[in-house]
């Protein structure tokens, strides 16, 4: 989910308490307690076959010395593959995953990072509601299987990232509040993991996300990237990573905010929804945003005008739209609850806030799960992390033979298909050219349109039909479709 709470990036606010973490039963896996030193002391778990229910098992590696991976079994709502939890620790900062098995052949499938966006909101969204092997639709009744989950053909980690989100959290009141340093703790979390679990290693691993993911994952790939020569030189096979994966993303804010103009008053999804009053009002205002914000947070970045810009944008933009009292995620809708909108994030909170549940999970204790942090927002704000896009690690990515694809719901408006098409035909990378020159052609599903797409050199931009911002909530089947045709090379 996308928060874009008015103007929060002008906002202060000092929120949040700050558990003491909780000491668990833990095994070493490093000869010398994890510190630095020759490859030859570091001693690998190898196989999963070794991580504890009743308690966690920590995984160290000499090349980062001040992260911790702790693991355990979590059998909570998969039956048909096992599924773990546990905490990335860092020093006194503490980041909660969970990890599930693929269903089909875990020893061959891929390997799949998911990542929800915000900034702040918590993976257990893209695991309980979209993508996960189960979802809750009455925190009373606990799970139902999802027969179209992303691990029915992949191993599939979730990560509650930055420090504050979900379940992750912070001894002393540490935070990140730019994506680029979140990107560290992620690329040795994965360099740890792949480590220890030999099986894992060299298998094609895809980075994948929604909404503020689509500045998260591109920046979290370069890093993963980056780190494969120092991998390499202390002799750990390097990660294989294939490809990033990023739906209804805010990759180019600047592309964006004319986006909302059109999604509002033309029929580029359903028909205008806005007055035309404020279509003309809005249409003036887009000029000037444009110019602003190139002038401001592109050719040069200065955080105060770029902040004023910022605010000019939003206000101008998204203020009409939520009058409105439609779904941010979904303009085909009416917003149900709350700023979220959806009733199932209400109970998918009151689920994870369940005693037994929290215990099954091996959460730490006196954390109370929020599915969004706004302290979390609130800090990435203050360093106008959203106007930093994403695009040039793109471009970067894709000239690495990174494959890249960007799908969007046809019903978002916040993150929505007009805006990212926008960006990835302006993309400059040595494929533009031929990418720019693809029409937009039909996807098939059983039979049926399931949405356009367009694609080439390892480039791929696609709609889907019918879909709002999470596209596997409301289209299970064609985003699993997508997600095995996507890991097998094959186009959509």
């Amino acid at each position: 989910m996308y928060l874009l709470r008015g103007l929060t990036f002008l906002a202060v606010l000092c929120v949040g308490l700050t558990p003491s973490h909780a000491s668990q039963t833990v095994l070493s896996m490093t000869s010398e307690g994890g510190g630095e030193g020759p490859a030859g002391s570091f001693v690998p778990l190898r196989t999963l076959d070794a991580v504890l229910e009743t308690a966690f098992t920590t995984l160290k590696h000499p090349l980062f010395p001040n992260y911790g991976v702790r693991i355990k079994q979590s059998n909570f709502c998969e039956e048909s593959a096992r599924a773990y939890t546990g905490y990335i620790d860092i020093e006194a900062r503490h980041l909660f995953f969970y990890f599930f098995e693929s269903r089909s052949e875990p020893d061959k499938d891929d390997v799949i990072f998911w990542t929800n966006g915000g900034p702040g909101c918590s993976s257990e969204i893209g695991l309980l509601m979209e993508l996960g092997p189960c979802r809750v639709v009455n925190a009373d009744n606990g799970t139902v299987p999802l027969k179209d989950s992303w691990n029915s053909k992949a191993n599939v980690f979730f990560v509650d990232q930055p420090i504050g989100v979900g379940f992750s959290y912070a001894e002393y009141g540490e935070h990140v509040s730019t994506t680029e340093e979140a990107a560290q703790d992620i690329a040795a979390f994965v360099a740890i993991f792949f480590s220890h679990f030999s099986k894992f290693q060299g298998r094609a691993f895809h980075m994948s996300g929604e909404s503020y993911g689509g500045r998260y994952v591109p920046v979290f790939a370069a890093a993963v990237y980056d780190n494969n020569p120092r991998l390499v030189e202390a002799g750990v096979p390097p990660i294989n990573l294939t490809s990033i994966m990023i739906g209804n993303g805010m990759t180019d804010t600047a592309a964006m905010f004319p986006s909302w103009y059109k999604m509002q008053c033309s029929p580029a999804s359903i028909p205008p929804v806005q007055s035309i009053q404020n279509c003309v009002d809005m249409k003036a205002r887009v000029p000037r945003c444009a110019k602003w914000i190139k002038e401001s947070c592109q050719d040069r970045f200065d955080l105060i005008d770029c902040g004023a810009a910022t605010a000019f944008c939003f206000e101008s933009m998204l203020t009409p739209y939520v009058a409105l009292g439609l779904n941010n995620y979904d303009i085909s809708k009416k917003c149900e609850v709350g700023s979220l909108c959806y009733p199932e994030i209400i109970e998918i909170a009151k689920f994870l806030n369940r005693e037994d549940v929290q215990s099954t999970l091996g959460v730490s204790p006196g954390i109370t799960y929020t599915s969004c942090s706004e302290k979390v927002e609130i800090d990435f704000a203050w360093t106008l992390d959203i106007m930093k896009g994403a695009t040039e690690y793109v471009a970067a990515l894709l000239e690495r033979d990174i494959r890249v694809l960007i799908y969007v719901g046809s019903y978002d408006w916040i993150c929505n298909w007009v805006g990212n098409e926008a960006w990835t035909l302006a993309l400059e990378w040595s494929g533009h050219e031929e990418f720019s020159a693809q029409p937009l052609e039909d996807w098939v599903v059983d039979g049926k349109r399931a949405g356009k797409t367009r694609s080439a050199k390892g480039f791929t931009f696609a709609t889907v039909d019918g879909a709002g911002h999470m596209v596997p909530f409301d289209k299970p089947k064609e985003s699993l479709e997508m997600v095995k045709r996507w890991m097998a090379g094959q186009p959509l």
